[in-house]
Order: structure tokens, then C-alpha cells, then sequence
């Protein structure tokens, strides 16, 4: 990462990036210790969990799936279809349904009495109570990965802040990209309890070179970050 000039940032954004930088250098010691020419020939299970945050708009998803499996939410199904589809809110499932996504493709989901004609769904047990995004980080730390990549979990809104970050915003069950930011405070909470219960694994979150880094996610051992650019290096992405 280049030299950071400070004049150009706010206090915060100039802390989440010092915050970036430190990370970043400290993920790709350990991540040239293995190239991923040896990864490949090892087959080192790997996975990838997408968030909608807009900082995953620039990587394909298909790209990540020749890398290792990959779990999505929501709307992602319109355009790709994921290893595991999670979704939980209600819309969403009738949307699903309706255009019978569930039938060909590993759907999950929470119980629902309003689900209960609907052929295909996956549900967890006990439900999770959770929102898509952790459930989906749940679920692949479940799966015997030594690394999950996070993508799109991006927490603070636009626009400093202030707007709703989402890359499906503007469409059908998604607020508009001019509303207010929803909260991310449960998100934050649910992403954490996840990372901690699952020390064996190591989560790397993948964000915008001025991507907000909550300080709950800089105290956690497993949990590194690095941007974008970066983890595209490394995996010989477009």
C-alpha cells in the first residue's frame, strides 16, 4: 500500500487506513509463505463468503469459485448462482420461490410458517435469528476451511456514512441507494461472535482502500485485513 497522505482523509478514514496497512503487511507474510501455485496443487480448502457491500462490485464471483466454494446472499442468485445461497428475510424467499432458484441450487434459510408450501428450501435448525451475511459466515465456518475470505461486509454506509451501502440497491426488496444507511450494529455483533467461536480458522476480510474497520474487528486474533487490490494481486484476478 502506498505512502497514506493525511491531509486528504478524515480522522477517521485516516485510522481505518493505518489501521488497513498494518494488516495488509502482516496477511501477506503469511500469505507468500504458501503461493497460490502451491495452494492450487494442495488443494488448501479455502472459501469465500460475499457479502453485498459495493466493495466487492469490482470481483467476479465466478472467478472465486475455480479458487473454492463460495456462500452468497440474497440477491446475489440473480447473476450468479453460489455454492450455498443464504437468505433470511421474507421478501427475499417469496422473490427465491418465485422464480424457483431453490429447485436446482442449495438455498438456506430459517423456518418459517409462511414457507411451509414451498418445495426446495434448506432451513436452518434451530433457526439462527441472524442476519444473511453472518448466517453465510456461519455456515462456512462449519465447513472445515482453514481460511475464509470476507467479502462485502462493509458495515458503514455510503457517502460517509450516511447512505445504504448495498450493491443491489434501487431494486426489488432493496431499499434506495439515497436512503439512510441501515444500522450495522447486530451484523458487527453476529460477524464477531462467528470469528471468535471458530479460533482454528483464519478469516480475512476483504475491503476498499477506505473501507471502515470497526475497532471490535481489530482485536481479534484470526481476523486479519486487506483491500481489494491486494487480494486481487494475489489471486490473479481481473
Amino acid at each position: 500500500m502506498a505512502k497514506i497522505d493525511k491531509t486528504q482523509y478524515t480522522k477517521d478514514q485516516y485510522k481505518a487506513l493505518k489501521a488497513a496497512a498494518k494488516a495488509e503487511k502482516a496477511a501477506s507474510k503469511i500469505v507468500s509463505s504458501i503461493p497460490i501455485q502451491e495452494h492450487l496443487r494442495l488443494k488448501t480448502p479455502i472459501s469465500f463468503v460475499l457479502g453485498n457491500g459495493t466493495s466487492r462490485d469490482g470481483i467476479d464471483p465466478i472467478a472465486l469459485q475455480k479458487l473454492g466454494k463460495v456462500y452468497g446472499c440474497n440477491a446475489l442468485y440473480r447473476s450468479f448462482s453460489p455454492d450455498y445461497l443464504i437468505a433470511v428475510d421474507t421478501k427475499m424467499i417469496v422473490e427465491i420461490n418465485k422464480a424457483g432458484y431453490q429447485k436446482t441450487n442449495q438455498v438456506w434459510t430459517n423456518p418459517n410458517k409462511l414457507y411451509s408450501s414451498m418445495e426446495g428450501f434448506n432451513f436452518f435448525q434451530p433457526s439462527k435469528g441472524w442476519s444473511s451475511g453472518p448466517t453465510a459466515l456461519w455456515l462456512a465456518s462449519q465447513h472445515n476451511y482453514t481460511t475464509i475470505y470476507i467479502l462485502g461486509f462493509d458495515y458503514k454506509g455510503n457517502n460517509s456514512g450516511k447512505t445504504f451501502n448495498n450493491i443491489y440497491a434501487d431494486t426489488e426488496n432493496y431499499k434506495r441507494s439515497n436512503d439512510t444507511a441501515t444500522y450495522y450494529g447486530n451484523w458487527l455483533r453476529q460477524t464477531k461472535n462467528v470469528i471468535e467461536s471458530n479460533g482454528r480458522i483464519k478469516y480475512v476480510r476483504v475491503i476498499a482502500p477506505d473501507n471502515f474497520i470497526p475497532d471490535e474487528l481489530n482485536k481479534i486474533a484470526n481476523l486479519t485485513h486487506i483491500t481489494v487490490d491486494t487480494f486481487k494481486k494475489m489471486y490473479s484476478l481481473p
